[in-house]
């Protein structure tokens, strides 16, 4: 399939070309599609270029348009003008193959979206292209987008999103005039997926009650059916979080499939070369030093230990909290001993011993009501190893007690 992309270095432009690109070269396999070409047209593309392609593409997706102009008539110029061209080429060179626009809701021109001049130029580039499908007998895509957000995405242009995120990683001041405002966002690979399905002919279809897709199996309208309504309020909260983690370590809990998860990835993509890397404060004494890189409410906190030659660390227990010590460089001895005096023997319970190393990465459970220990069996060398813990460590309430895994 050979597919031209026209405002191909746009935001949703970028996003598509650099997917497409992925299946043409064979490295996204979780997809049926077969893409042998990938059009990309922009402004600085040429009149013969845009002829070309459109005899040759077998598919279209057509995202061009004007956004924040010099004048207000340059809405529809840019929006429903080239729109005109595009369709006359296909109609030039007989190609009928499916065409798809990316329109926006307000050409709902609906609620606060009533006088929108861009909104009117969209709702013309929408009927235009339903009477080319009308008198072609392409099959014609038509969707609404709703506010879109996600990596590339130009901030203070036409994303309070990408505003946002790019604020927060850049220190930068922002307004916000009603942290109750709420907004219906999209993000990008949410978008590209439905575009995907598109490719497939599995669009998912619609009808509009104003601003409300409501779906249809032979809707006029396509949609993406998953997107998120969340307060101006709730991102600026999360994104807070977000820029605070390199001071707190605390990471926000990002579920499969949710906003947040989303919104993180995106704030992440707006950092400067100097905050993609953070430095970390840890504790250090004769024995080694032991370093916390990662917490989270939910899953606890991850933490690297290093130990010097022959050093012993740990010596301890815990009531409810449990670690999990996985050692990836040097070897070492890890001893767990349970507390109290075994009924069967009438003395100390038996020591567990477990031999460690880099050379076989191995996980051991430090169990609760166990005093446990790590021993450097090395005379040279440093032995690191990764710690977890299933709680985040309380200084107030520390749950971690003092003792002997063997008594000398």
């Amino acid at each position: 399939m050979k597919i031209l992309i026209t405002g191909a270095k746009g935001f949703v432009g970028r996003n598509l070309v650099e997917t497409l690109k992925c299946i043409r070269d064979e490295k996204k396999r979780d997809t049926r599609l077969s893409v042998s070409e990938v059009y990309e047209y922009d402004v600085d593309n040429s009149e013969d270029d845009l002829d070309r392609f459109c005899a040759d593409c077998d598919f279209v997706f057509n995202l061009a348009g004007v956004n924040r102009p010099q004048t207000q008539e340059e809405f529809m110029t840019g929006n429903f003008g080239f729109a005109q061209i595009l369709l006359d080429k296909l109609k030039k060179y007989n190609n009928r193959c499916p065409v798809m626009l990316s329109s926006s809701i307000q050409a709902s021109l609906s609620g606060r979206y009533a006088d929108s001049e861009y909104g009117r130029s969209k709702l013309a580039g929408e009927e235009l292209f339903f009477e080319y499908g009308n008198e072609t007998k392409s099959r014609v895509l038509v969707y609404r987008f709703p506010n879109l957000f996600g990596k590339w995405c130009r901030p203070n242009y036409n994303s309070v999103i990408a505003t946002f995120c790019n604020a927060f990683a850049n220190d930068l001041a922002y307004t916000v005039n009603d942290p109750n405002t709420e907004l219906e966002l999209l993000y990008i690979d949410d978008l590209v997926s439905e575009m995907l399905l598109a490719l497939e002919g599995l669009e998912h279809r619609c009808n509009y009650d104003g601003l409300v897709p409501i779906e249809r199996v032979n809707g006029r309208y396509c949609y993406a059916p998953l997107t998120f309504k969340v307060t101006l309020g709730r991102v600026l909260d999360l994104l807070k979080d977000f820029s605070q983690q390199p001071i707190s370590l605390l990471f926000t809990s990002i579920p499969e499939g949710s906003f947040e998860k989303r919104l993180y990835s995106t704030f992440l993509s707006y950092l400067p070369a100097e905050k993609t890397i953070f430095d970390l404060k840890g504790a250090s004494d004769s024995r080694g030093s032991f370093t916390e890189f990662f917490r989270n409410n939910d899953v606890g906190q991850f933490s690297v230990n290093i130990s010097k030659p022959g050093m012993t660390k740990g010596q301890h227990w815990h009531h409810t909290k449990m670690e999990i010590f996985l050692v990836v460089s040097g070897h070492g001895l890890i001893q767990e001993r349970r507390l109290g005096i075994d009924p069967q023997t009438g003395k100390d319970y038996p020591v567990r011993e477990f031999y460690v190393s880099g050379e076989k990465l191995q996980c051991v459970y430090m169990l609760p009501g166990y005093t446990h220990n790590i021993i450097n069996l090395s005379d040279s060398e440093d032995m690191i190893t990764i710690m977890w813990a299933n709680e985040i460590f309380d200084a107030k309430h520390p749950e971690t007690y003092h003792e002997e895994v063997q008594y000398v």
